[in-house]
C-alpha cells in the first residue's frame, strides 16, 4: 500500500500557508465589511442582537484574519474563527439538519479550514516559526 508522506516538506509549508492565506482573507474582507452601519442594523433587525456587538464582530473576524496570514497564534486565532462558524450556521443560518437549505456549505469550508489549522498548526512558512523565541502555544 502507498503511503502520502507530505509532513514536513516545501509542499507542506505551502499549503499551509495557502490555507492560512486563503481563509485569513476571507475573514479580513468579512471583518471590515461588518463595520458598515448596515451591519448593525441586521443585528438587531434579524438576530434580535444589540448595535454594540457590532465592533466586536467585526474585530473577531478582521484580526483573526490578519493573525492566521502572518502565522501567529494561529491556533487561537483559528479556534475563534471556529467558534464565529459555528454560530453562523447555527444561529445565523439556523442550521437544523444537514440539507444545505440553510445555504451554510461556505460556513462548513471556512469551519473545517479552521480545523485542520487548528490539528495542524501554522507550518513552517509562518512568523511564528521564523521567530523561534515565541513560546509553542503562540504558534
Amino acid at each position: 500500500m502507498t503511503e502520502a508522506n507530505i509532513h514536513q516538506t516545501k509542499l507542506n509549508d505551502i499549503t499551509f500557508f495557502g490555507l492560512r492565506s486563503a481563509i485569513g482573507i476571507i475573514f479580513i474582507v468579512h471583518g471590515s465589511g461588518k463595520f458598515n452601519p448596515g451591519f448593525a442594523g441586521f443585528l438587531t433587525g434579524s438576530l434580535g442582537m444589540p448595535p454594540e456587538m457590532q465592533i466586536p464582530i467585526a474585530l473577531a473576524e478582521l484580526v483573526p484574519g490578519i493573525l492566521l496570514i502572518v502565522g501567529v497564534l494561529t491556533r487561537i486565532s483559528a479556534s475563534l474563527i471556529s467558534i464565529i462558524m459555528l454560530g453562523a450556521i447555527f444561529y445565523v443560518k439556523k442550521a437544523s439538519n444537514l440539507t444545505g437549505e440553510g445555504a451554510y456549505e461556505l460556513d462548513l469550508i471556512l469551519l473545517a479550514v479552521a480545523l485542520v489549522i487548528i490539528a495542524a498548526g501554522p507550518g513552517r512558512a509562518s512568523l511564528a516559526h521564523i521567530v523561534k523565541k515565541l513560546p509553542r502555544c503562540l504558534h
